[in-house]
Protein backbone atom coordinates (compact mmCIF):
# COMPACT_ATOMS: atom_id res chain seq x y z
CA UNK A 1 0.00 0.00 0.00
CA UNK A 2 1.28 3.41 -0.87
CA UNK A 3 0.81 6.57 1.06
CA UNK A 4 1.72 9.70 -0.91
CA UNK A 5 2.98 12.69 1.33
CA UNK A 6 4.21 16.33 0.52
CA UNK A 7 6.15 16.96 -2.20
CA UNK A 8 9.86 16.20 -2.45
CA UNK A 9 11.96 19.69 -2.60
CA UNK A 10 14.86 20.55 -5.06
CA UNK A 11 17.36 21.18 -2.37
CA UNK A 12 16.59 17.71 -0.72
CA UNK A 13 16.88 16.16 -4.40
CA UNK A 14 20.18 17.67 -4.41
CA UNK A 15 21.19 16.06 -1.68
CA UNK A 16 20.86 12.22 -3.04
CA UNK A 17 23.98 12.03 -5.30
CA UNK A 18 22.03 10.46 -8.25
CA UNK A 19 20.58 14.29 -9.15
CA UNK A 20 23.69 16.49 -7.26
CA UNK A 21 24.86 17.09 -10.28
CA UNK A 22 21.93 18.20 -12.39
CA UNK A 23 21.53 22.05 -12.64
CA UNK A 24 18.25 24.10 -10.79
CA UNK A 25 15.67 24.06 -13.73
CA UNK A 26 16.17 19.76 -14.06
CA UNK A 27 16.03 19.70 -10.44
CA UNK A 28 12.82 21.31 -9.89
CA UNK A 29 11.22 19.42 -13.34
CA UNK A 30 11.89 15.94 -11.20
CA UNK A 31 10.20 17.91 -7.84
CA UNK A 32 7.53 18.75 -9.76
CA UNK A 33 6.96 15.53 -11.51
CA UNK A 34 7.62 13.06 -8.49
CA UNK A 35 6.53 12.02 -5.42
CA UNK A 36 7.38 11.08 -2.19
CA UNK A 37 5.70 7.45 -0.98
CA UNK A 38 6.48 5.44 2.70
CA UNK A 39 6.05 1.45 2.89
CA UNK A 40 5.89 -0.48 6.21
CA UNK A 41 8.64 -2.88 7.34
CA UNK A 42 8.62 -6.32 5.38
CA UNK A 43 6.23 -5.03 2.01
CA UNK A 44 6.67 -5.32 -0.68
CA UNK A 45 7.66 -1.96 -2.63
CA UNK A 46 7.36 -3.95 -5.81
CA UNK A 47 7.63 -7.50 -7.63
CA UNK A 48 9.54 -9.21 -10.27
CA UNK A 49 7.45 -9.82 -13.33
CA UNK A 50 5.21 -7.42 -12.55
CA UNK A 51 4.85 -3.91 -14.99
CA UNK A 52 7.46 -1.54 -14.22
CA UNK A 53 5.95 1.06 -13.99
CA UNK A 54 7.87 3.29 -11.51
CA UNK A 55 11.45 4.29 -10.61
CA UNK A 56 12.44 4.31 -6.76
CA UNK A 57 14.91 6.17 -4.66
CA UNK A 58 15.58 5.42 -0.78
CA UNK A 59 15.15 8.41 0.84
CA UNK A 60 14.66 6.88 4.89
CA UNK A 61 15.08 3.19 6.31
CA UNK A 62 16.21 -0.25 4.53
CA UNK A 63 15.58 -2.16 2.10
CA UNK A 64 16.60 -5.60 0.30
CA UNK A 65 16.46 -6.87 -3.32
CA UNK A 66 16.12 -10.25 -4.63
CA UNK A 67 15.26 -12.28 -7.69
CA UNK A 68 13.81 -15.99 -8.46
CA UNK A 69 16.06 -18.32 -9.72
CA UNK A 70 14.44 -21.89 -10.78
CA UNK A 71 11.39 -20.81 -8.31
CA UNK A 72 13.64 -19.55 -5.63
CA UNK A 73 14.12 -16.59 -3.72
CA UNK A 74 17.70 -15.39 -4.39
CA UNK A 75 18.54 -11.95 -1.89
CA UNK A 76 21.18 -10.05 -4.21
CA UNK A 77 21.76 -7.16 -1.57
CA UNK A 78 20.41 -5.32 1.34
CA UNK A 79 21.43 -1.95 2.51
CA UNK A 80 20.14 0.94 4.14
CA UNK A 81 22.46 3.59 2.27
CA UNK A 82 20.39 6.87 1.62
CA UNK A 83 19.90 7.58 -2.10
CA UNK A 84 19.93 3.94 -3.51
CA UNK A 85 18.09 3.23 -6.50
CA UNK A 86 15.51 0.40 -8.26
CA UNK A 87 12.68 -0.80 -9.87
CA UNK A 88 12.24 0.77 -13.80
CA UNK A 89 15.59 1.67 -13.83
CA UNK A 90 15.91 0.20 -18.13
CA UNK A 91 12.60 2.25 -18.77
CA UNK A 92 14.20 4.39 -21.27
CA UNK A 93 15.21 1.65 -23.86
CA UNK A 94 13.02 0.06 -26.40
CA UNK A 95 13.05 -3.34 -24.99
CA UNK A 96 9.80 -4.26 -24.43
CA UNK A 97 11.67 -6.86 -22.15
CA UNK A 98 12.63 -3.96 -20.26
CA UNK A 99 9.42 -3.19 -19.54
CA UNK A 100 9.09 -5.22 -16.57
CA UNK A 101 10.51 -5.45 -12.74
CA UNK A 102 13.55 -7.42 -12.78
CA UNK A 103 13.85 -8.10 -9.17
CA UNK A 104 11.47 -7.98 -6.15
CA UNK A 105 12.27 -4.73 -3.50
CA UNK A 106 11.28 -5.14 -0.36
CA UNK A 107 11.11 -2.78 2.75
CA UNK A 108 13.26 -4.14 5.55
CA UNK A 109 11.97 -1.68 7.90
CA UNK A 110 9.48 1.56 7.44
CA UNK A 111 10.98 3.30 4.57
CA UNK A 112 10.36 5.88 2.42
CA UNK A 113 10.54 6.66 -1.28
CA UNK A 114 11.07 9.00 -3.99
CA UNK A 115 9.35 7.88 -6.65
CA UNK A 116 8.95 8.86 -10.25
CA UNK A 117 6.93 7.29 -12.61
CA UNK A 118 8.68 5.09 -15.51
CA UNK A 119 7.53 7.15 -18.33
CA UNK A 120 8.88 10.69 -16.69
CA UNK A 121 11.89 9.09 -16.10
CA UNK A 122 12.74 7.99 -19.12
CA UNK A 123 12.07 11.68 -20.92
CA UNK A 124 14.12 12.65 -18.43
CA UNK A 125 17.07 10.22 -19.10
CA UNK A 126 16.43 10.62 -23.08
CA UNK A 127 16.32 14.42 -23.07
CA UNK A 128 18.66 15.38 -20.42
CA UNK A 129 21.64 12.67 -21.71
CA UNK A 130 21.13 11.70 -25.34
CA UNK A 131 24.50 10.88 -26.25
CA UNK A 132 25.34 8.74 -22.70
CA UNK A 133 21.29 7.61 -23.20
CA UNK A 134 22.61 5.72 -26.64
CA UNK A 135 26.00 4.47 -24.64
CA UNK A 136 23.72 2.96 -21.90
CA UNK A 137 21.82 1.12 -24.46
CA UNK A 138 24.44 -0.60 -26.58
CA UNK A 139 26.38 -1.70 -23.18
CA UNK A 140 23.47 -2.94 -21.49
CA UNK A 141 22.00 -5.06 -24.79
CA UNK A 142 25.87 -5.58 -25.67
CA UNK A 143 26.32 -6.86 -21.93
CA UNK A 144 23.31 -8.44 -21.92
CA UNK A 145 23.50 -10.59 -25.11
CA UNK A 146 27.19 -11.49 -24.33
CA UNK A 147 26.78 -12.80 -20.88
CA UNK A 148 23.94 -15.11 -21.99
CA UNK A 149 26.10 -16.71 -24.80
CA UNK A 150 29.12 -16.76 -22.70
CA UNK A 151 26.72 -18.53 -20.00
CA UNK A 152 25.29 -20.89 -21.41
CA UNK A 153 28.83 -21.84 -23.62
CA UNK A 154 30.27 -22.01 -19.63
CA UNK A 155 27.32 -24.63 -19.01
CA UNK A 156 27.76 -26.57 -21.87
CA UNK A 157 31.28 -27.27 -22.03
CA UNK A 158 30.85 -27.81 -17.55
CA UNK A 159 28.14 -30.51 -18.69
CA UNK A 160 30.75 -32.30 -21.55
CA UNK A 161 33.55 -32.35 -19.96
CA UNK A 162 32.20 -33.79 -16.96
CA UNK A 163 28.95 -36.04 -19.20
CA UNK A 164 32.76 -36.75 -20.63
CA UNK A 165 34.09 -38.19 -17.63
CA UNK A 166 30.99 -40.63 -16.12
CA UNK A 167 30.88 -41.65 -19.54
CA UNK A 168 34.60 -42.96 -19.19
CA UNK A 169 34.00 -44.40 -15.51
CA UNK A 170 30.83 -45.44 -16.75
CA UNK A 171 32.25 -48.20 -19.19
CA UNK A 172 35.14 -49.31 -17.35
CA UNK A 173 32.83 -51.50 -15.39
CA UNK A 174 30.07 -51.70 -18.25
CA UNK A 175 33.20 -53.40 -20.30
CA UNK A 176 34.48 -56.05 -17.62
CA UNK A 177 30.88 -57.10 -17.08
CA UNK A 178 30.27 -57.82 -20.85
CA UNK A 179 33.59 -59.37 -20.71
CA UNK A 180 32.98 -61.34 -17.73
CA UNK A 181 29.33 -62.45 -18.89
CA UNK A 182 31.25 -64.02 -22.35
CA UNK A 183 33.01 -65.76 -20.22
CA UNK A 184 31.04 -67.14 -17.46
CA UNK A 185 29.34 -67.99 -20.63
CA UNK A 186 31.95 -70.47 -22.25
CA UNK A 187 32.79 -71.50 -18.23
CA UNK A 188 29.13 -72.83 -17.51
CA UNK A 189 29.18 -74.78 -20.83
CA UNK A 190 32.56 -76.49 -20.07
CA UNK A 191 31.02 -77.12 -16.58
CA UNK A 192 28.21 -78.63 -18.53
CA UNK A 193 30.26 -80.96 -20.26
CA UNK A 194 32.99 -82.08 -17.36
CA UNK A 195 29.74 -83.24 -15.30
CA UNK A 196 28.23 -85.12 -18.26
CA UNK A 197 31.90 -86.89 -18.29
CA UNK A 198 32.09 -87.46 -14.28
CA UNK A 199 28.38 -88.87 -13.86
CA UNK A 200 28.56 -91.41 -16.87
CA UNK A 201 28.19 -94.50 -14.61
CA UNK A 202 31.71 -94.13 -13.76
CA UNK A 203 30.54 -92.98 -10.15
CA UNK A 204 28.21 -93.80 -7.94
CA UNK A 205 25.80 -91.85 -5.95
CA UNK A 206 27.53 -91.35 -2.85
CA UNK A 207 30.83 -89.85 -4.53
CA UNK A 208 28.56 -87.66 -7.09
CA UNK A 209 26.88 -86.49 -3.57
CA UNK A 210 30.19 -85.68 -1.93
CA UNK A 211 31.68 -84.36 -4.91
CA UNK A 212 28.55 -81.65 -4.89
CA UNK A 213 29.10 -81.01 -1.47
CA UNK A 214 32.69 -79.92 -2.65
CA UNK A 215 31.23 -78.06 -5.32
CA UNK A 216 29.55 -76.16 -2.54
CA UNK A 217 31.94 -75.61 -0.58
CA UNK A 218 34.45 -74.13 -3.19
CA UNK A 219 31.50 -71.39 -3.72
CA UNK A 220 31.58 -70.78 0.07
CA UNK A 221 35.55 -70.65 -0.49
CA UNK A 222 35.51 -68.04 -2.95
CA UNK A 223 33.28 -66.01 -0.71
CA UNK A 224 35.60 -65.78 2.15
CA UNK A 225 39.14 -66.29 0.33
CA UNK A 226 41.87 -64.01 1.70
CA UNK A 227 43.34 -61.12 -0.43
CA UNK A 228 46.91 -62.50 -0.91
CA UNK A 229 50.14 -60.09 -1.68
CA UNK A 230 51.51 -60.82 -5.33
CA UNK A 231 54.39 -63.08 -3.86
CA UNK A 232 52.34 -64.92 -2.07
CA UNK A 233 49.74 -65.84 -4.53
CA UNK A 234 52.55 -66.90 -6.85
CA UNK A 235 54.09 -69.27 -3.82
CA UNK A 236 50.79 -70.72 -3.29
CA UNK A 237 50.06 -71.39 -7.28
CA UNK A 238 53.48 -73.33 -7.39
CA UNK A 239 52.34 -75.83 -4.58
CA UNK A 240 48.73 -76.02 -6.41
CA UNK A 241 50.56 -76.40 -9.54
CA UNK A 242 53.04 -78.85 -8.35
CA UNK A 243 50.64 -81.05 -6.95
CA UNK A 244 48.71 -81.12 -9.52
CA UNK A 245 51.55 -82.26 -12.24
CA UNK A 246 52.37 -85.27 -9.24
CA UNK A 247 49.35 -86.13 -9.52
CA UNK A 248 49.09 -86.16 -13.57
CA UNK A 249 46.33 -83.38 -13.74
CA UNK A 250 47.26 -81.91 -17.63
CA UNK A 251 47.91 -78.03 -17.29
CA UNK A 252 47.88 -77.57 -13.70
CA UNK A 253 49.98 -74.01 -14.35
CA UNK A 254 46.55 -73.03 -16.02
CA UNK A 255 44.17 -74.16 -13.22
CA UNK A 256 46.26 -73.37 -10.28
CA UNK A 257 45.64 -69.28 -10.52
CA UNK A 258 41.78 -69.64 -10.65
CA UNK A 259 42.27 -72.67 -7.32
CA UNK A 260 44.09 -69.94 -5.66
CA UNK A 261 41.65 -67.43 -6.34
CA UNK A 262 38.72 -69.16 -4.97
CA UNK A 263 40.13 -70.04 -1.49
CA UNK A 264 41.34 -74.01 -2.53
CA UNK A 265 44.73 -75.24 -1.27
CA UNK A 266 46.28 -78.80 -1.43
CA UNK A 267 44.20 -80.48 1.60
CA UNK A 268 41.25 -79.34 -0.56
CA UNK A 269 42.54 -81.00 -3.58
CA UNK A 270 43.28 -84.22 -1.67
CA UNK A 271 40.05 -84.62 -0.45
CA UNK A 272 38.76 -83.97 -3.82
CA UNK A 273 41.12 -87.25 -4.64
CA UNK A 274 39.61 -89.25 -1.95
CA UNK A 275 36.06 -88.64 -3.28
CA UNK A 276 36.40 -89.37 -6.59
CA UNK A 277 39.58 -91.88 -6.55
CA UNK A 278 42.67 -90.93 -9.16
CA UNK A 279 40.59 -92.05 -12.59
CA UNK A 280 38.41 -89.08 -12.16
CA UNK A 281 40.28 -86.30 -10.49
CA UNK A 282 41.46 -84.52 -13.75
CA UNK A 283 37.50 -84.24 -14.70
CA UNK A 284 36.45 -83.55 -11.16
CA UNK A 285 39.28 -80.97 -10.56
CA UNK A 286 38.45 -79.36 -13.82
CA UNK A 287 34.91 -79.58 -13.24
CA UNK A 288 35.33 -77.60 -9.56
CA UNK A 289 37.83 -75.59 -11.31
CA UNK A 290 35.17 -74.12 -13.50
CA UNK A 291 32.87 -73.88 -10.08
CA UNK A 292 35.48 -71.49 -9.01
CA UNK A 293 36.11 -69.23 -12.06
CA UNK A 294 32.11 -68.93 -12.24
CA UNK A 295 31.67 -67.66 -8.98
CA UNK A 296 34.55 -65.33 -9.15
CA UNK A 297 33.41 -64.56 -12.67
CA UNK A 298 29.94 -63.49 -11.07
CA UNK A 299 31.23 -61.49 -8.29
CA UNK A 300 33.31 -59.53 -10.80
CA UNK A 301 29.73 -59.10 -13.14
CA UNK A 302 28.41 -57.48 -9.31
CA UNK A 303 30.90 -55.50 -8.42
CA UNK A 304 30.89 -53.90 -11.90
CA UNK A 305 27.18 -53.63 -11.80
CA UNK A 306 27.63 -51.78 -7.90
CA UNK A 307 30.13 -49.79 -9.18
CA UNK A 308 27.56 -48.45 -12.66
CA UNK A 309 24.97 -48.18 -10.11
CA UNK A 310 27.48 -46.13 -7.43
CA UNK A 311 28.00 -44.03 -10.50
CA UNK A 312 24.62 -42.94 -11.14
CA UNK A 313 23.59 -42.38 -7.43
CA UNK A 314 26.55 -40.07 -7.56
CA UNK A 315 25.32 -38.08 -10.60
CA UNK A 316 21.69 -38.35 -9.40
CA UNK A 317 23.94 -36.55 -5.66
CA UNK A 318 25.55 -34.45 -8.15
CA UNK A 319 22.61 -33.26 -10.30
CA UNK A 320 19.75 -33.19 -7.08
CA UNK A 321 17.06 -33.62 -10.15
CA UNK A 322 15.34 -36.06 -7.84
CA UNK A 323 14.98 -33.82 -4.92
CA UNK A 324 13.53 -30.91 -3.34
CA UNK A 325 15.91 -27.46 -4.37
CA UNK A 326 16.42 -26.56 -0.40
CA UNK A 327 17.01 -29.59 2.22
CA UNK A 328 19.23 -30.60 4.94
CA UNK A 329 22.13 -32.35 3.77
CA UNK A 330 25.57 -33.87 4.16
CA UNK A 331 28.35 -31.94 2.30
CA UNK A 332 30.47 -34.79 2.35
CA UNK A 333 28.14 -36.51 -0.03
CA UNK A 334 27.94 -33.56 -1.97
CA UNK A 335 32.01 -33.35 -2.21
CA UNK A 336 32.08 -37.16 -2.72
CA UNK A 337 29.72 -37.02 -5.79
CA UNK A 338 31.26 -33.96 -7.38
CA UNK A 339 34.71 -35.61 -6.66
CA UNK A 340 33.69 -38.65 -8.35
CA UNK A 341 32.43 -36.54 -11.48
CA UNK A 342 35.99 -35.18 -11.37
CA UNK A 343 37.46 -38.83 -11.42
CA UNK A 344 38.72 -39.42 -14.80
CA UNK A 345 39.14 -35.45 -15.62
CA UNK A 346 41.78 -35.64 -12.67
CA UNK A 347 45.49 -36.34 -14.13
CA UNK A 348 47.38 -39.02 -13.02
CA UNK A 349 50.10 -37.08 -11.54
CA UNK A 350 47.69 -35.44 -9.00
CA UNK A 351 46.82 -36.75 -5.69
CA UNK A 352 43.60 -36.60 -3.97
CA UNK A 353 43.43 -36.10 -0.41
CA UNK A 354 40.08 -36.26 1.58
CA UNK A 355 39.91 -34.80 5.29
CA UNK A 356 36.70 -35.23 6.53
CA UNK A 357 35.21 -34.02 9.62
CA UNK A 358 32.79 -36.71 10.32
CA UNK A 359 30.84 -35.16 13.43
CA UNK A 360 29.87 -32.37 11.43
CA UNK A 361 26.38 -31.74 11.31
CA UNK A 362 24.17 -31.79 7.80
CA UNK A 363 23.35 -28.28 6.70
CA UNK A 364 20.49 -26.44 5.32
CA UNK A 365 21.70 -25.57 1.71
CA UNK A 366 20.65 -25.56 -2.11
CA UNK A 367 22.65 -28.61 -2.80
CA UNK A 368 22.68 -28.74 -6.41
CA UNK A 369 24.10 -25.22 -6.23
CA UNK A 370 26.69 -25.96 -4.00
CA UNK A 371 27.89 -28.29 -6.08
CA UNK A 372 28.50 -25.98 -8.92
CA UNK A 373 30.36 -24.07 -6.23
CA UNK A 374 32.87 -27.16 -5.66
CA UNK A 375 33.08 -28.05 -9.28
CA UNK A 376 34.00 -24.43 -9.81
CA UNK A 377 36.85 -24.30 -6.85
CA UNK A 378 37.58 -28.22 -7.88
CA UNK A 379 38.05 -27.40 -11.68
CA UNK A 380 40.14 -24.63 -11.27
CA UNK A 381 42.66 -26.32 -8.53
CA UNK A 382 43.22 -29.12 -10.81
CA UNK A 383 43.82 -25.86 -13.81
CA UNK A 384 46.51 -24.54 -11.38
CA UNK A 385 48.44 -27.55 -10.72
CA UNK A 386 48.26 -29.27 -14.17
CA UNK A 387 49.40 -32.58 -14.48
CA UNK A 388 51.07 -33.03 -11.18
CA UNK A 389 50.24 -32.22 -7.77
CA UNK A 390 48.19 -32.51 -4.64
CA UNK A 391 44.24 -31.99 -4.08
CA UNK A 392 43.10 -31.15 -1.00
CA UNK A 393 39.81 -30.71 0.34
CA UNK A 394 39.00 -30.54 4.00
CA UNK A 395 35.79 -30.15 6.14
CA UNK A 396 35.82 -28.48 9.24
CA UNK A 397 33.91 -25.93 11.47
CA UNK A 398 34.46 -22.51 12.59
CA UNK A 399 32.07 -21.40 15.31
CA UNK A 400 29.08 -21.85 14.28
CA UNK A 401 30.03 -22.31 10.29
CA UNK A 402 30.62 -24.91 8.77
CA UNK A 403 34.04 -24.68 6.43
CA UNK A 404 34.98 -26.75 3.24
CA UNK A 405 38.70 -26.01 1.90
CA UNK A 406 39.70 -26.63 -1.41
CA UNK A 407 43.66 -26.61 -1.45
CA UNK A 408 46.23 -27.18 -4.22
CA UNK A 409 49.64 -27.08 -4.66
CA UNK A 410 49.52 -25.15 -7.83
CA UNK A 411 51.85 -21.61 -8.15
CA UNK A 412 49.94 -19.30 -6.07
CA UNK A 413 47.86 -16.00 -7.08
CA UNK A 414 49.62 -13.28 -7.37
CA UNK A 415 48.57 -10.46 -4.79
CA UNK A 416 47.94 -7.96 -7.62
CA UNK A 417 45.53 -10.20 -8.77
CA UNK A 418 43.62 -11.52 -5.85
CA UNK A 419 41.34 -9.05 -4.80
CA UNK A 420 39.88 -9.34 -8.36
CA UNK A 421 39.09 -13.23 -8.52
CA UNK A 422 35.64 -12.76 -7.65
CA UNK A 423 35.06 -9.88 -10.33
CA UNK A 424 32.51 -11.13 -13.03
CA UNK A 425 34.80 -11.65 -16.13
CA UNK A 426 37.85 -11.27 -14.74
CA UNK A 427 40.77 -14.61 -15.53
CA UNK A 428 43.57 -15.19 -15.02
CA UNK A 429 43.58 -17.77 -18.07
CA UNK A 430 44.73 -17.66 -21.31
CA UNK A 431 42.37 -15.65 -24.13
CA UNK A 432 39.94 -18.27 -24.97
CA UNK A 433 40.34 -20.58 -21.81
CA UNK A 434 38.09 -19.09 -18.86
CA UNK A 435 35.22 -16.90 -19.30
CA UNK A 436 35.58 -15.82 -15.74
CA UNK A 437 32.53 -16.36 -14.34
CA UNK A 438 32.98 -19.61 -12.42
CA UNK A 439 34.45 -17.84 -8.95
CA UNK A 440 31.78 -14.94 -9.60
CA UNK A 441 29.10 -17.66 -9.65
CA UNK A 442 30.72 -19.43 -7.03
CA UNK A 443 30.52 -16.31 -4.41
CA UNK A 444 26.74 -15.43 -5.48
CA UNK A 445 25.86 -19.09 -4.43
CA UNK A 446 27.98 -19.05 -1.42
CA UNK A 447 27.45 -15.21 0.13
CA UNK A 448 24.43 -14.18 -1.67
CA UNK A 449 21.94 -17.51 -1.45
CA UNK A 450 23.31 -18.92 1.39
CA UNK A 451 24.32 -16.15 3.56
CA UNK A 452 28.11 -17.88 4.19
CA UNK A 453 31.27 -16.53 2.99
CA UNK A 454 34.47 -17.81 0.42
CA UNK A 455 37.76 -16.84 1.15
CA UNK A 456 41.03 -17.18 0.00
CA UNK A 457 44.86 -17.60 0.64
CA UNK A 458 47.22 -18.53 -1.49
CA UNK A 459 51.26 -18.49 -1.91
CA UNK A 460 53.24 -20.19 -4.06
CA UNK A 461 52.56 -23.99 -3.64
CA UNK A 462 49.76 -23.19 -1.59
CA UNK A 463 46.19 -21.86 -2.74
CA UNK A 464 43.02 -22.29 -0.51
CA UNK A 465 39.76 -21.44 -1.15
CA UNK A 466 37.41 -21.55 2.21
CA UNK A 467 34.16 -21.97 1.58
CA UNK A 468 31.78 -21.25 4.91
CA UNK A 469 28.76 -21.89 5.88
CA UNK A 470 25.66 -21.43 8.50
CA UNK A 471 25.01 -25.05 10.34
CA UNK A 472 21.87 -23.57 11.02
CA UNK A 473 20.13 -20.40 9.43
CA UNK A 474 16.69 -19.62 7.83
CA UNK A 475 16.11 -20.55 4.36
CA UNK A 476 18.98 -19.29 2.20
CA UNK A 477 17.74 -16.48 -0.04
CA UNK A 478 14.52 -15.67 1.82
CA UNK A 479 13.99 -12.08 2.95
CA UNK A 480 14.54 -11.35 6.40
Amino acid sequence: MTTPTDRITPDQLRTLFLFEALDAGQLAWLAEHGRVEQRAGGTVVYAEGEAATCFFVLLRGAVSLSRRVHGDELEISRTDQRGVYGGATQAYLDDQSEKLYRNTLRAVVDSEFFVLPAETFAEAVRSWFPMAMHLLEGLFIGMRDSQTIIGERERLLALGSLSAGLTHELNNPAAAAVRATSVLRDRVAGMRHKLAMIADGRLDGSRLHGLVELQEEAVARVATAPKLTPMAASDAEDVVTDWLDEHDVSGGWDLAPTLVGGGADVDWLERVTACVGPADLEAAVRWLTYTVETELLMREIGDAVTRISGLVGAAKQYSQLDRAPFQVVDVHDLLDATLVMFKAKMPAGVKLVKEYDRDLPPVPAYAAELNQVWTNLIDNALGAMGEKGTLTVRTGRDGDLLTVDVTDTGPGIPPEVRPRIFEPFFTTKPVGAGTGLGLDISYRIVVHKHHGDIRVESTPGSTTFRVLLPLTAEQPGAPA
